[in-house]
């Protein structure tokens, strides 16, 4: 039987989360055709302006994280696009938002039909959505997500046999297609993927329901206004917070001392 505590959460306290669940598999399709199917033009557009970019989070080698959504901060990527008013070095502001909303129409019409029925009924919980991919030989470095206001849930979709884990405190904990993993990302953790295959998953940020909802809503707002600053091209997911600190190593070492000493 699988033992959740403070970091790692029972995906069965989140009921809401069902919504996605049920369709994994129609979902995983649709990332499916769009990676074999789209036109390079319509890949470089996804990956460059539909994905969150972080200027923080390192990995320990040339291996990579590759990642677009078409959800963040509560919004489809068309309407972020324009309420934030993002200029790309390819495309303004209105083509961007554009031809966004014309690739979600086109790929991913049964992901945003879940996304809307899951907000409609929680009050816009749903903050965050996208795609994330573990090339082979990742390696993440030691990192936090400064998202006190949020969980992250990781619904599997491609998960193939063999080391792929997310190591967290004392912990490694994998991925299953079909399943949520949900994580508090404020504990240091360092993901890796050392199989020769890619590992896709669909990334979840959901408010945390026992916050009150103004608090949660004003805290993201703050905080999405300082990292557009920083990066707009992180669409408010990723900042300078993220970077580890050297408490957190200290908490994480601390964290796989202690386990050892139980064993001894």
């Amino acid at each position: 039987m699988e033992t959740f505590n403070e970091y790692h959460l029972n995906p069965e306290q989140f009921p809401f989360l069902k919504g996605l669940q049920d369709e994994w598999e129609v979902i995983r399709d649709e990332f499916t055709i769009f990676i074999q199917q789209a036109s390079p033009e319509e890949l470089k557009f996804a990956y460059d302006v539909l994905g969150p970019k972080s200027k923080t989070i390192k990995t320990k080698g040339d291996s990579k994280y590759s990642a677009f959504g078409i959800l963040f901060q509560g919004l489809f990527i068309e309407e972020y696009i324009q309420l934030h008013q993002i200029q790309y070095p390819d495309y303004g502001t209105n083509e961007a938002s554009a031809k966004a909303l014309a690739l979600r129409n086109k790929y991913f019409p049964n992901l945003a039909d879940a996304i809307d029925k899951v907000n409609f009924g929680n009050d816009n919980i749903l903050r965050n959505v996208y795609f994330g991919t573990f090339h082979p030989g990742l390696d993440i470095k030691l990192h936090v997500n400064y998202n006190p206001h949020t969980n992250r849930g990781y619904l599997g979709l491609i998960v193939p046999k063999g080391d792929i884990a997310m190591k967290i405190c004392h912990e490694q904990l994998y991925w299953h297609e079909g399943k949520f993993l949900i994580l508090d990302h404020s504990y240091p953790h360092c993901p890796h993927n050392y199989t020769n295959y890619d590992r896709t998953v669909l990334v979840v940020d959901f408010f945390k329901p026992d916050k009150l909802r103004d608090e949660v809503i004003g805290f993201e707002k703050e905080q999405v206004t300082q990292r557009m600053q920083d990066n707009p091209y992180s669409l408010g997911v990723f900042g300078k917070s993220d970077k580890a600190k050297q408490e957190d190593f200290i908490k994480y070492g601390l964290a796989h001392q202690l386990e050892w000493d139980k064993a001894l």
